[in-house]
């Protein structure tokens, strides 16, 4: 059987949703949330077509990357109270009403999830459909991985990426430890922006490389590189997505029912 995953970036798909829909926070916000969720997700299956599909959610607790860098994600505002209290509620519709299922660990964010379980079917010969606005899976891009902009219905492949950011997929990591992810209170090295980073990475290689000749570069750019070369390495390791988590799942327990 030829395996089609599709893989929803769960808290993602729902926030969008929740931006979308009118009103405070509160019960019925919520309400009209989860059914605006539940007709997009079928959108989402019909569009992909998938054999198998599952949603992924951010565990409890604190992860490595907090363990590695204290000021991870901090500073970002917190989720709506009842829509945070809401999320089992999600995750049971998505199961019994969409019929595909979700993968929650504590203390294991969804992004390693989702590339964890990318990676594997990829390997495996499968086809992945990511389902997600976060960039931090532009790393995995690949020609069995894909990644689905669901709101504004498009894919994000290599040439969006190169247009966009200004390099390859498999450069992206490379830009963001230079560049830093703002998003995630990532730094990266003070004063180099995207534009900076991408022009470095086209002219002298990746990250490696240009660590290895920061000294030679001119001016203030080689100056900060040089003396913030292990913040580079560190944001690095922190936008990297680990594929080698045991999940302890069973594919077949994702198949959807045709």
């Amino acid at each position: 059987m030829n395996i089609h995953l599709l893989v929803v970036d769960g808290l993602n798909f729902i926030r969008r949703m929740y931006a979308a829909q009118p009103g405070e926070d509160g019960p019925e916000r919520v309400a009209g949330t989860l059914s605006a969720s539940l007709q997009s997700l079928a959108r989402a299956l019909r569009n992909a077509d998938p054999t198998h599909a599952v949603a992924v959610f951010d565990g409890e607790g604190r992860g490595w990357r907090h363990e590695l860098y204290s000021d991870y994600k901090a500073g970002r505002d917190p989720m709506p109270s009842h829509l945070a209290d809401s999320l089992p509620a999600f995750r049971a519709a998505f199961s019994e009403e969409a019929g595909v299922g979700n993968i929650l660990i504590e203390r294991v964010e969804a992004d390693d999830i989702i590339a964890t379980l990318a990676d594997g079917i990829a390997q495996r010969g499968g086809l992945v459909t990511i389902l997600s606005t976060d960039k931090i899976f532009i790393q995995l891009l690949s020609d069995r991985i894909t990644l689905r902009d669901h709101f504004s219905r498009r894919d994000i492949d290599s040439d969006t990426v190169k247009t966009k950011y200004g390099v390859e997929p498999e450069r992206f990591v490379d830009l963001l430890a230079l560049a830093g992810d703002p998003t995630n209170n990532i730094p990266g090295v003070p004063s180099v922006g995207r534009k900076t980073a991408a022009r470095l990475i086209a002219t002298i290689g990746p990250l490696d490389d240009i660590l290895a000749v920061a000294h030679t570069i001119p001016g203030r750019t080689g100056e900060m590189i040089s003396h913030h070369a292990d913040a580079a390495r560190l944001a690095r390791r922190l936008v990297s997505l680990r594929t080698d988590l045991q999940l302890g799942v069973n594919l077949r327990s994702f198949r959807l029912e045709k």
